[in-house]
């Protein structure tokens, strides 16, 4: 595929994200997603010819390798598993508020509506999920922690949850409250 095509299947992937993200899986059509992106009707089904669940699989995995990336450039830097954490903690926190509370944690709102109907969909957000979730586990393991499965698994359930808290109330209270008991945790 020449550079054309893979902007204009970048356009799309960056529009579904940003829409479901929002407006949730069943709240995007493929009709805003073509208005959003600015790419003809075509290239929608020559790029996904899966269809809406490809595209939105296809979306939460880019999605989830640009967080991932974050995770792994802050756990580079960062002094120690909390300070991983309290990192993505504030950049998913500063990006929350950002867009007036609308976007979260990209996997979350697909995760909760389509995991259990849509095996694609299911696979891809178990997917990213599990990227994170290792990630974060080799960090710990990396720092000694003595059981770095379950607390990957806690930390990334944490910060899930206050993510959510954190919209429903329009307020960085409880992702700051979360970031203090991960750093407790720790």
């Amino acid at each position: 595929m020449g550079q054309k095509g893979e902007e204009t299947r970048g356009r799309l992937l960056d529009a579904t994200r940003d829409l479901i993200e929002t407006g949730g899986y069943f709240g995007t059509g493929l009709n805003q997603v073509v208005a959003a992106s600015g790419a003809p009707r075509g290239s929608l089904y020559f790029h996904f010819p899966g269809g809406k669940d490809q595209l939105v699989a296809e979306s939460v995995r880019r999605a989830g390798r640009e967080i991932g990336e974050t995770l792994h450039a802050l756990a580079e830097t960062a002094p120690d598993a909390a300070g991983l954490v309290a990192g993505v903690i504030r950049l998913l926190g500063d990006r929350l508020e950002e867009s007036g509370w609308r976007k979260g944690c990209p996997v979350a709102t697909v995760a909760l509506e389509t995991a259990a109907t849509s095996d694609p969909l299911h696979r891809a957000c178990s997917d990213v999920y599990g990227s994170w979730e290792e990630a974060l586990r080799l960090r710990l393991a990396a720092d000694g922690h003595p059981e770095p499965d379950d607390a990957a698994a806690t930390v990334l359930a944490l910060v899930e949850g206050a993510l959510l808290l954190a919209r429903a109330h329009r307020s960085r209270e409880p992702l700051d409250r979360v970031t203090r008991r991960i750093v407790a945790l720790l």
